[in-house]
């Protein structure tokens, strides 16, 4: 059997370009003991992906030159020499930008058991991002009725839920997001109660004027100007999670630069960094909450779906263009 598989062909100076990736066929190899073969169905593309490229220190090994590219899919097991991993099981896991994975179970993050809901959830709103967005939020952020929260990329696949989230915790949500589009979806489609675009001239006046009251939990997706701004209106006892830095082109930052540090001195706030895989036990108690907000209609998410592993080389600068309008995702079956 063919696999057709996307693999790191060059190390990315900053944000990966398809030209970093090349599309090769690979025979897919007989299952030994303990294995099983997942046919994917949706591959995601994630920002992370770019520390998991890089060179530079992270908090995985980098892939390597020639390998396949690390990355979250979700499918069908379609033969099986593992015992508990029976033909016709949903997983999703770091099963890799590929059509088929061989797989153990050390590589799949979860058995997807929501057959009411759709397989692609499982990569976005029931997977990484409202996984992100649950503990982030609710074990860091520890948001309290009445609170402001402010939240960075708020339209997309982990700040939307973010929002969504702090309002089923009682909060006023004020979103920051880029372009017009984006902050008409967080007020219409994400429930904010405030949206405002970064790249407006007047983004620290619309930000002081939103945040009037304080801020109570930050939850950073980007780092740069968008913090330096809001962290000047933190309220006394303010939580900041730190989930990602998006605007920070390179991973050597300049050594000076607005510092942060009186900022959480004089408010006496809590800053936090998020890594989801520290949350792994407790995966399954996140995702029978946000399944269920999911059916009661009280939590939502778009996807924007690419078809054909074709569409992988440039999902990742795709993403850091910031032109999906949701959970970036490749699809490599209908059905």
């Amino acid at each position: 059997m063919r696999n057709t598989q996307v693999c790191l062909a060059s190390r990315p100076n900053g944000i990966p370009q398809a030209e970093n990736f090349t599309l090769r066929q690979a025979e897919v190899p007989p299952l030994r003991d303990g294995q099983f073969l997942v046919r994917n169905d949706f591959l995601s593309a994630e920002p992370a992906m770019r520390g998991w490229v890089s060179a530079a220190a992270n908090y995985s090994t980098p892939v390597g030159i020639g390998e396949v590219m690390r990355a979250f899919a979700s499918g069908e097991v379609v033969a099986s020499q593992h015992p508990q991993f029976a033909v016709g099981d949903k997983v999703m896991g770091m099963l890799g930008w590929q059509e088929y994975a061989v797989a153990e179970p050390a590589a799949v993050t979860r058995k997807v058991r929501e057959s009411d809901l759709p397989l692609s959830l499982s990569l976005g709103v029931l997977g990484l991002n409202g996984l992100t967005a649950y503990f982030g939020l609710l074990d860091l952020g520890q948001p309290k009725p009445g609170d402001t929260v402010v939240v960075s990329t708020a339209a997309g696949a982990v700040g939307s839920a973010v929002g969504q989230i702090a309002k089923l915790s009682g909060c006023r949500t004020v979103g920051i997001a880029g372009g017009a589009a984006k902050c008409r979806a967080c007020v219409e489609t994400f429930g904010y109660d405030a949206a405002i675009d970064y790249k407006a001239p007047d983004f620290k006046d619309q930000l002081a004027a939103a945040c009037g009251r304080g801020v109570d939990v930050y939850f950073d997706n980007t780092a740069g100007a968008i913090s330096d701004a809001v962290l000047t209106h933190l309220s006394v006892g303010a939580r900041i999670v730190i989930c990602g830095t998006a605007s920070v082109a390179s991973w050597d930052p300049p050594p000076m630069g607005p510092r942060l540090e009186r900022h959480i001195l004089v408010k006496r706030a809590r800053m936090s960094g998020l890594l989801i895989f520290d949350y792994a036990h407790r995966y399954e108690e996140a995702i029978v909450r946000l399944a269920d907000w999911i059916r009661a209609g009280r939590l939502t998410c778009r996807e924007d779906i690419l078809d054909g592993i074709e569409a992988c080389p440039g999902a990742i600068a795709q993403l850091y263009r910031g032109e999906n309008s949701g959970k970036l995702l490749v699809r490599l079956r209908h059905g």
